[in-house]
């Protein structure tokens, strides 16, 4: 059996050295939480957070603003390292490992999330995209969520991640971990850890649609559960109350469909119209 993190540098003391970002800002109770409960087991926590909510950002960078990253006092976190950044949360990330950090981290954690970050939506949530953006940049990376209510206990479940994080529950075979854990509204005994693969999507979008008092049309995105029949999934544990490991790859090769093509697919194609002239038909549109 391999420790989860069995080829990262350690501190002295078998401790990481970690960093900490969100997409619900630098302020959020989850990330505070995580930061705290972290450091308060030993382990080297510097954080990097946008400075305001970034939810359902995806993978969004700042190419046509410059980027501020302030270095900052948090009084619940009076010994970390903070800094609030004006950027998305894969900005934070990159950023952070370019410019802000003076040591190569052994772990990026992204999180925890106010609300889940579940199927397909994960690529939407910013909280995701952060920690596949440390995997771009060559990181072992967690997302964390958590379902989120008033009496959300975010200090337990990253107990929770403190406890992966020492043991050897999650085996790994190579440095690509990159894995989207999703915790419940309530974390008790009889919640089970499962390994789960993605599953399709919890909601069903809708728009409303309104206007103002002008007679313009304005729309608001809204969205109801979906009744689901898929089963073993991060979304069916997650409804069962469980906490969901989900692991995740970068690569979005279909190998199915790259075999079927190479194989059928003609290595040049013969247009039917040989004097099809694209660039006069490109200036007569405009």
């Amino acid at each position: 059996m391999y420790n989860v993190l069995p080829y990262f540098h350690y501190t002295e003391g078998g401790k990481l050295k970690i960093l900490l970002t969100n997409d619900d800002g630098v302020y959020a109770d989850g990330i505070t939480d995580l930061a705290t409960v972290l450091s308060a087991n030993g382990h080297y926590v510097t954080v990097a957070a946008p400075d305001r909510e970034r939810s359902a950002s995806g993978h969004a960078i700042t190419l046509h603003d410059p980027l501020r990253a302030l270095k900052i006092k948090r009084s619940s976190l009076p010994d970390l390292t903070v800094y609030s950044v004006n950027g998305t949360p894969a900005d934070c990330v990159k950023l952070a490992i370019e410019k802000l950090l003076d040591f190569e981290p052994d772990l990026i954690i992204s999180g925890i999330n106010h609300g889940p970050n579940l199927g397909l939506e994960i690529l939407y949530s910013g909280t995701v995209s952060a920690a596949i953006e440390g995997s771009m940049l060559g990181f072992p990376s967690l997302a964390v969520s958590m379902n989120y209510t008033e009496e959300s206990d975010f200090k337990k479940a990253a107990e929770y991640i403190v406890d992966l994080l020492d043991s050897d529950k999650i085996l790994v075979d190579d440095k690509n971990l990159l894995l989207n854990i999703n915790f419940p509204v309530e974390i008790n005994d009889e919640a089970d850890i499962v390994i789960t693969k993605l599953g399709k999507s919890l909601y069903i979008d809708s728009f409303v649609e309104r206007e103002d008092p002008f007679g313009n049309k304005y729309f608001w995105l809204n969205g109801s559960n979906k009744k689901l029949k898929d089963d073993n999934t991060d979304i069916s544990e997650y409804l069962k109350g469980n906490i969901s490991i989900t692991p995740l790859k970068i690569d979005l090769t279909d190998n199915q469909q790259f075999k079927f093509l190479s194989k059928n697919f003609p290595k040049k194609i013969k247009l039917k119209n040989k004097d099809l002239n694209l660039e006069s038909r490109q200036i007569s549109e405009k």
